[in-house]
């Protein structure tokens, strides 16, 4: 890494530097920097710790920890409810003797509607209680399947009609879920803020003394006003919770929307899962979700973790005949196969579970907790200061120290009425209880989660969908991506560029006259059996439709260019077992059967590992002849050539296997090994999968915004190499050694204190498997990283669930990896993962603008309001006009710099500490200078406005009146414009892009719109009179100074060390200092970066 980064990382204030803090938790309450599977007395505890006004506001987006108790309880007791239903089937079964077939325990009565041959209660039954006598009375799966109008092999014949009837006969796969809060729940929960209330309270004796002495013309408006002001204040609240809880249900909507693979009409076609209907054929893979119940039509190796369902973590083996029964909701653990769907929605149990719970998508960020640290702190002291102001304001009262705007003593001893007193009392109560709703800094939470849901919704739009709330902020905080090669770097658009066959290499990848008729047969065996995709051909003719992954694809492609008809190869053989493709073998195998009973094993994966299995190749004579040491070398030195090109090497081969030495029995079968050893190699095709466009500038945005990329890929060294050089996680060949280039095995057999040394300078790592992923997200976390991991394949899981940040793949990702990540990239492409950098440090940037903007309005309005107090035994800023303030500050002030959409600049610094301050130098720096300008200039119009201004007193207290309107005026003023500063904390330019944001630009104008109303229109409410335009100028030029102020402030240095070490000791890295890790991280990089 440059010299120049490396100071940058230390230079950058608004951020505080980028040090690098343990990933163990402090010792205070909000310290909680990782809320991903935080322990339950962590989270109670900084709930219990938070001054809390309104709690059924401040804790709405946090997990319900009440309600996720007895969610648990609940999911328990329905499990425990499925488990009896079939132990109490299995223990009659086993009563009357598994040979006889015992009478079926259908309803009496099935209703059945429409021409189908099961009624839905009768499946229903069948499948929830696992009844196997039922299910051969039907005449097996083939049977169900014939009676529900559908084809084993084509499925539901998918026109308009057929669907409809299927759902109005058996129902839709959707169950009933618990609808949102309507808005009156937001208010009702507005009112619920104990100063609120407390304040309506105090209105409602201010408005009867007041009718009481002064009669309901003119008595009202005191306590009116008040009551009025809580009401707007209540009603802008609800508005603004009630479209932000909107947007979520929206994305808690995207997130179940699972999109499926069935079968109809023979063609395989992606629908969403709620629109799948009984019937349907379902082709299953490694990693999916069972969506509905149903049975197993074919099955090779497949075996289910039934977890979710029966909370046991054990996996189930499937097949046809001894274990169809298949539950909605579970996860495919191993091998792939196909399914009939028999029961959907409610009528399944996985949908009785989900109607049953509510889901609680709550669930606190680090940031929020910290907010709630903030708030509470700052309450604490507006809640000290509001006190102190009632006693002082009191004593000056009942002392006869507080005058009337005439000059007149308030209150006298033994003259003035009870009610007057009272009066009084209410008045200066009122003051200090408005104080501390302006102090307590409620909105300061909530602003996370607007700011977080206004973020989700456009990175909807950049191809990105958040699962979790705090992955989106954390991903601000990333100082490495964990990147697959395939898919995510490439564009995932393979097509066979080389073959290397008979011995040689073929001028042609797709000319078949150059491979002899047995190669040419054995291939398109092996090709055609060996595969999870499938080739279909239109009835009407046209081209033909190939689905599965992209390398499955590209192979069968070539196979049906060099001649292979995939039916008549399919119908002309048999699958007898398969071994399944998995990341740790990286091959995958089948035996077959022939129709003259002759068994072919056939392999097919990573080249060099299916290469070392050979003993033997097919040559151009169409005969077997030896693998000798010449042969073998040659195409070892073929797949490194074809590496090197960027070309992704699969090996085909296959061997004879003697027919007596296959297993007989079912459970031999499931338990047999296919033969790995003495295989015949068929050909070593090379595939191009073409890097993404853009991928390069993508790269190099995270490089100069200090995150490090590293390749993490199954696929041949030299391979990722290649795609490496290209994409610019590599600068040059120099680098392309270890340890920047590693083997994942080499990484695996290192020791614990090694592979933490080594870790930081990795940047490729090939032929890894899961593991070692894994073994490489836990060496950069303890080496104080925040890692972000992309990942597709159900191996990837836990190293999905260990990162910091997860992100699953949502065309090619599994749904047991999307169920482990924390954000889907929908587009699969990196430069969308980017975007999601750019977007958690937006998360940020935006609550630090709110907190500086905030904290300015908290600081000036306390410190104003106590001198004056002190000095006077009144105050300038009344209980209405402290309302709109805090409305400005609150509810508006976050909607406008919440939602500032991501700058450049922002991914021009270092990643944000997770354990750096949330108020920065630089912001410290910024609110002091306002705030001070405020306080001044106030205090002084507080004092001395009357004399300035050339006012003349008079007994109505008009001056008075005039000179506190002129307060309250250009205070506003001073907020308005200081939004404008707020928006730039850093930068000196505070209009750039403003006119872009129409929702600031709005914001502000509504303020100024709703300012002039108050000041012309509102004048008995809010206690102010109208201004002439001179005032209003001087109340303009008052908050415009803000702009020039904050310029000259920018050029005033700041010291690097946050302003919080100076009174606290920092807590040592165990490593030997906290920055150690960050300095031996700067220096690898500097090391890579020279190199290049």
């Amino acid at each position: 890494m440059s010299g120049d980064y490396g100071r940058s990382r230390h230079n950058d204030l608004e951020t505080g530097g980028s040090r690098n803090y343990p990933d163990d938790e402090g010792s205070g309450p909000f310290d909680i920097v990782r809320t991903k599977r935080a322990p339950i007395d962590r989270l109670k505890k900084w709930r219990q710790a938070a001054l809390v006004l309104n709690a059924s506001r401040r804790f709405r987006y946090t997990l319900d920890l009440k309600k996720e108790e007895e969610r648990k309880q609940l999911i328990a007791k329905i499990r425990m409810h499925a488990q009896v239903i079939r132990a109490a089937v299995l223990f009659q079964a086993a009563g009357q003797g598994i040979s006889v077939p015992r009478p079926s325990k259908s309803p009496s009565s099935p209703t059945r509607i429409g021409d189908f041959g099961l009624s839905s209660e009768e499946l229903v039954q069948m499948n929830r209680e696992h009844d196997l006598s039922l299910l051969q009375q039907c005449g097996g799966v083939n049977g169900v399947a014939e009676k529900l109008k559908s084809n084993p092999e084509k499925g539901v014949p998918g026109d308009e009609n057929d669907i409809l009837e299927r759902k109005n006969t058996f129902g839709s796969n959707t169950y009933p879920r618990k609808k949102g809060k309507n808005f009156w729940t937001f208010v009702w929960e507005a009112c619920r803020d104990t100063t609120l209330i407390i304040l309506m309270v105090a209105a409602a004796a201010s408005l009867a003394l007041g009718i009481k002495t002064e009669g309901i013309k003119e008595g009202w408006y005191d306590g009116g006003s008040i009551a009025i002001a809580v009401f707007i204040v209540i009603v802008f609240t609800a508005v603004s919770d009630y479209k932000q809880s909107l947007q979520f249900q929206v994305l808690n909507e995207e997130k179940q929307n699972i999109q499926m693979e069935v079968v109809r009409s023979g063609r395989r076609t992606k629908v969403s899962i709620f629109d799948l209907v009984v019937g349907d054929v379902v082709p299953l893979k490694i990693g999916d979700q069972v969506p509905a119940d149903g049975l197993v039509i074919t099955g090779h190796s497949l075996a289910l973790d039934e977890s979710s369902m029966t909370g046991e973590s054990k996996i189930v083996h499937k097949d046809p005949t001894r274990e169809p029964f298949l539950m909605s909701g579970c996860k495919v653990a191993d091998g792939y196969g196909s399914m009939l769907v028999t029961s959907v929605g409610i009528n399944t149990e996985w949908g009785l579970l989900m109607a049953s719970i509510s889901e609680d998508n709550g669930e606190e960020t680090p940031l929020q907790v910290r907010l709630n640290g903030v708030a509470t702190f700052i309450g604490i002291v507006g809640l000290a200061v509001a006190v102190a102001v009632l006693i002082i304001l009191v004593v000056r009262f009942f002392t006869g120290h507080t005058r009337n705007s005439d000059g007149s003593v308030q209150y006298r001893a033994g003259r003035t009425s009870v009610g007057d007193a009272i009066d009084g009392f209410v008045k200066i109560f009122t003051v200090a209880v408005t104080i501390v709703v302006v102090a307590v800094p409620e909105g300061l939470p909530l602003a996370v989660t607007l700011t977080l849901a206004y973020s989700m919704r456009k990175m909807m739009a950049d191809k990105a969908l958040v699962r979790r709330l705090s992955a989106c902020e954390t991903m601000g905080s990333a100082t490495t991506i964990c990147s697959d090669k395939t898919g995510t770097l490439t564009l995932n658009q393979m097509t066979v560029v080389e073959v290397y066959a008979c011995g040689g290499k073929l001028d042609s990848p797709e000319n078949k006259s150059l491979l002899p008729p047995r190669v040419l047969s054995l291939l398109s065996e092996g090709i055609a059996q060996n595969t999870t995709g499938s080739v279909f051909v239109p009835e009407g003719g046209g081209a033909l439709e190939i689905s599965g992954s992209p390398t499955e694809k590209a192979i069968l492609q070539w196979g049906l260019n060099i001649g292979m008809d995939f039916s008549a190869v399919r119908a002309d053989s048999k699958i007898i077992h398969a071994f399944p493709f998995n990341s740790e073998k990286k091959r995958g195998g089948v035996a077959v059967k022939l129709s003259n009973s002759e068994v072919h094993v056939h392999w097919k994966g990573a080249a060099e590992i299916v290469l070392a299995c050979c003993t033997g190749y097919i040559d151009a004579n169409d005969s077997v002849a030896q693998m000798d040491e010449d042969k073998l070398s040659f195409f070892k030195k073929a797949i490194e050539d074809m590496a090197v090109g960027s070309l992704r090497c699969v090996a085909i081969a296959y061997r004879m296997y003697e027919m007596d030495k296959i297993p007989t029995s079912d459970e031999e079968l499931d338990n047999w090994q296919l033969p790995e050893g003495e295989l015949i190699l068929l050909a070593i095709v090379g595939i191009k999968d073409p890097c993404r466009p853009g991928v390069r500038e993508a790269v190099q945005l995270c490089v100069d915004a200090g995150v490090k990329v590293r390749m993490v890929t199954g696929d041949n060294l030299q391979t990722a190499r290649a795609i490496a050089l290209e994409c610019g996680i590599l600068g040059s060949n120099e680098n392309a050694t270890e340890p920047y280039l590693m083997e994942g095995k080499s990484f695996r057999s290192m020791t614990d204190s090694q592979r933490l040394d080594v870790a930081d300078k990795i940047s490729v790592m090939g032929r890894s498997s899961p593991n070692d992923k894994l073994l490489l997200v836990q060496a950069l976390r303890k080496r104080g990283h925040v890692v972000a991991v992309t990942g597709d394949g159900t191996n990837d899981a836990p190293a999905l669930h260990e990162a910091d940040i997860g992100l699953a793949m949502g065309i090619q990702g599994t749904e047991v990896a999307k169920e482990s990540s924390d954000i889907i990239i929908l587009d699969d492409n990196f430069a969308s993962v980017v975007k999601v950098v750019r977007w958690g440090r937006s998360v940020y940037a935006n609550i630090q603008k709110f907190i500086q903007f905030q904290l300015t309005v908290n600081v000036a309005a306390l410190i104003i309001n106590v001198v004056a107090a002190v000095s006077s035994g009144n105050v300038p800023l009344n209980a209405v006009q402290l309302l709109w303030v805090n409305l400005i500050m609150d509810t508006l002030g976050a909607l406008a710099l919440a939602t500032e959409p991501p700058t450049d600049h922002l991914m021009r610094r270092a990643p944000v500490g997770r354990r750096e301050p949330l108020i920065t130098n630089i912001m410290w720096r910024n609110l002091l200078i306002q705030a001070l300008y405020q306080v001044t200039v106030l205090l002084i119009l507080n004092f001395r406005g009357i004399s300035i201004l050339k006012l003349t007193p008079d007994a109505s207290g008009r001056a008075v009146r005039i000179r506190n309107t002129l307060i309250f005026n250009a205070f506003v003023f001073c907020q308005v414009f200081n939004e404008f500063n707020a928006r730039k904390p850093d930068q000196m330019n505070v209009w750039k892009g403003v006119t872009k944001n129409r929702l600031f630009m709005g914001i502000v104008g509504l303020e100024v719109v709703l300012q002039v109303m108050i000041i012309f229109f509102l004048g008995k409410f809010a206690s102010t009179v109208r201004l002439s335009w001179k005032l209003w100028l001087i109340s303009i030029i008052i908050g415009i100074m803000s702009w020039p102020l904050a310029v000259v402030g920018k050029l005033i240095p700041v010291p690097e060390r946050p302003l919080s070490e100076f009174f606290t000791r920092r807590q040592k890295n165990p490593s030997g200092g906290e920055d150690s890790l960050a300095k031996r991280h700067l220096e690898d990089e500097s090391v890579l970066k020279s190199t290049g």
